[in-house]
């Protein structure tokens, strides 16, 4: 059972005059899938880059507890794993090349095992030493998932998982969630059906751009 939760406290972003959500309050804890949903526009990548501290927020604030015990942002990276579109692969670089240099940066071991059991979910295995500037835009977005789930995070960060994939794609994407999830906090942004399918709770953006507080 995971011991990690994240909590969003009166969370406010605007840009400018821009008003992208406020007054946004859930908490993550436990274990489970939870989803963000909310049209092209509406802030979903926002508030995911909010939660794993890459950006702040106007006002409010996230809190990330292990054991009860705040985790220090500077500490963050060793507890998410982050799936997004707008993730770089290093293109001259093989799959176990990029996965290998990620690890190094993180100051990880590289765990083989768990290496080649993802690359086989994902379908890649066979494939593990091509330079990933030959893969398929779905086969680039089925290798950052690895190198979201390779150190094994407390929590998961998924921004339009299944974008660029097949159905075939999506299927080990779903299995893998739903698998990563007995253990771990999966957040899922996105406004694909089959996405937010297989979440037990989702936060509308859409109601957050008001005074409003509702979310379900």
């Amino acid at each position: 059972m995971s011991n990690y939760s994240v909590e969003a406290v009166e969370l406010n972003k605007t840009f400018g005059r821009r008003l992208i959500f406020k007054n946004l309050n859930f908490e993550f804890e436990d274990k489970g899938i939870f989803g963000i949903s909310g049209a092209n526009g509406s802030g979903k990548s926002t508030l995911v880059k909010i939660i794993a501290g890459v950006i702040s927020p106007t006002q409010g604030k996230i809190i990330h507890k292990e054991d009860h015990k705040e985790i220090p942002p500077e500490n963050l990276h060793n507890y998410i794993g982050f799936v997004s579109p707008y993730l770089v692969l290093y293109e001259e670089f093989s799959a176990y090349e990029n996965l290998s240099y990620f690890a190094r940066i993180r100051g990880v071991e590289l765990n083989k095992e768990k290496i080649d059991y993802l690359l086989n979910e994902f379908l890649l295995f066979d494939r593990r030493n091509d330079f990933v500037k030959a893969y398929s835009s779905g086969m680039k977005q089925r290798l950052k998932f690895i190198f979201a789930l390779m150190h094994s995070p407390k929590l998961i960060i998924l921004d339009e998982p299944t974008s660029n994939l097949d159905d075939k794609g999506k299927e080990s994407v779903y299995k893998i969630i739903e698998s990563e999830s007995k253990t771990s906090i999966a957040v899922i942004a996105s406004n694909e059906k089959s996405d937010l399918a297989i979440c037990e709770s989702i936060i509308e953006l859409e109601k957050f751009k008001n005074n409003k507080m509702n979310h379900s």
